[in-house]
């Protein structure tokens, strides 16, 4: 089967977030259309859905923040860390992201940095354009920054330890609460040779661009229709064939629209239509086509 789900806006001081496929309390998004019409994601998955999907059109910067991993989140929350990953849509001229240190530190560099309002001198500054690809590992510090439009794929998880947000006021007037001390102990402080994804650009292909214990995905630009076999499973991490039956929860295919127009294809024939900015999920499904109706259409995927 395959479901399209109404998505949730989000205004923020920054700029908007799309939540196009949410199973976070509270904020469930609910299928449109067919048997399963008002049913919420978890409602039809049978459980917390794993992953939450967003657009984040950033016209401000954000934050500069960081997320604890699932073993913190859980002493401390209750719930689920934050991994994630963004794919650049579209970029403003000069759009730029800060992702990770560009210099060693310590945890009392980190707070004396934060009072003084400087820990933006020590975080690696990005140029960023179209189809670039970034991981976020819980724990690494991050801000996306104005210009910037992506998708973004993330544990279900809204926890987020803001460090500095530039000392604005939020939507009511007042300031933003901060988690300087609480992000402290959960910054990965080393630095690393590079923090851009990279991956080689094929036409009418797979390309695999992430690959973490959360999540795999993979991105499509296609100028003719494109066949998936074992759409459901999709060589999870467990090992199992994508020949296997696709009866397990974990056993799903979400399918994000980048660019252009199409249709997402199941084993039966049936068709749902995909737009840039929309999401499908896909669930018992052996086989699913992509049919591109526009010159180009861009298509991202994600599985377990």
């Amino acid at each position: 089967m395959i479901y399209k789900f109404q998505a949730i806006l989000k205004t923020l001081v920054w700029g908007t977030e799309n939540w196009v496929l949410s199973g976070v309390m509270g904020n469930e998004t609910k299928v449109v259309g067919g048997p399963a019409d008002g049913k919420t994601l978890n409602e039809l998955y049978g459980g917390e859905f794993p992953l939450l999907i967003k657009f984040i059109d950033a016209k401000k910067d954000l934050s500069i923040q960081v997320h604890p991993n699932d073993e913190v989140a859980q002493q401390r929350h209750g719930c689920k860390g934050k991994t994630e990953m963004w794919y650049m849509i579209d970029t403003a001229p000069g759009a730029h992201l800060l992702a990770g240190l560009s210099k060693e530190i310590t945890k009392e560099d980190y707070v004396k940095l934060v009072e003084e309002g400087r820990i933006t001198e020590v975080l690696a500054d990005h140029k960023v354009a179209p189809g670039d690809v970034y991981f976020l590992p819980a724990g690494r510090i991050h801000a996306i920054c104005g210009g910037c439009y992506l998708a973004e794929i993330q544990e279900t998880s809204d926890i987020t330890y803001r460090i500095f947000d530039y000392n604005r006021p939020g939507l009511d007037g007042k300031p933003r609460q901060l988690h300087t001390q609480e992000a402290k102990d959960v910054i990965d402080y080393k630095v690393y040779p590079s923090y851009k994804t990279d991956y080689v650009w094929k036409e009418n292909a797979e390309m695999e661009v992430v690959r973490c214990k959360h999540f795999v995905t993979s991105v499509y630009e296609l100028t003719q229709p494109f066949r998936l076999t074992g759409a459901s499973t999709r060589t999870p991490l467990s090992g199992l064939s994508v020949d296997d039956s696709c009866s397990r929860k974990e056993d799903f295919l979400v399918v994000i629209g980048l660019e252009g127009a199409g249709h997402v294809v199941g084993q039966d024939g049936s068709r749902m239509p995909i737009h840039a900015g929309e999401a499908v999920l896909v669930m018992g499904e052996k086989q699913i086509s992509f049919e591109p109706e526009s010159p180009k259409l861009k298509l991202m995927t994600t599985h377990l």
